[in-house]
Order: C-alpha cells, then structure tokens, then sequence
C-alpha cells in the first residue's frame, strides 16, 4: 500500500511547479539589465540633426524628378533619331526609286 502515497504527493507537487514556473519566470526579468539606448546597433544620430521625414519624401521626389526628366529627354532624342533615320531611309528609296525610271 506504497502506491497510493505518491499519487497524493502528485497533486501538491503540481501546485507547487505551477507556481514555482511563474515566479522563476518573473525573477529572471527582474533580475535582467534592461536595454539602454545607447547600446542600440549602429550609431545614434542626434534627433536635431536627423532630418524629418517630409524631407526625406521631399528629396525622394525631387531625385524622382529628375530621373523622369532624363528619361524624357532620352526618349525624345531617340524618336527624333528613329524619325531622322525613317526619313532618310523614305528619302534614299524615292532617289533610288526615280533614278530606276
């Protein structure tokens, strides 16, 4: 009549790790250094000197811009390329054309 002994220590022994988990649990966070600001990775740049956000959408915008237009004036100088080169090629076929007649 051994066996029924532990079974009526099972139930004590779980409240006691049910509340033993906890507590452990909450020592250790007690017992952690919290971060500091200054140990954050990389370097910390000064909120006076960083500059806002409408900035940086300003300056994306801008660069945008400026993309756009370069695009632009590529593409115009190649058409007016393509449209000299068809030009040419119409103007050589109709020389050709009335020099066989």
């Amino acid at each position: 009549r051994e066996a029924p002994v532990p079974m009526m220590l099972l139930p004590c022994l779980l409240r006691r790790l049910v509340l033993m988990v906890p507590l452990v649990f909450v020592a250790a966070l007690l017992l952690m250094e919290p971060a500091r600001s200054d140990q954050e990775a990389g370097t910390a740049i000064p909120a006076e000197s960083r500059p806002c956000v409408d900035c940086h959408a300003f300056e994306f915008m801008q660069r945008a811009l400026q993309d756009l237009k370069k695009t632009a004036y590529n593409l115009d100088t190649r058409t007016e390329t393509l449209l000299l080169q068809v030009e040419k090629r119409n103007l050589c076929d109709c020389v050709t054309a009335s020099l066989l007649n």
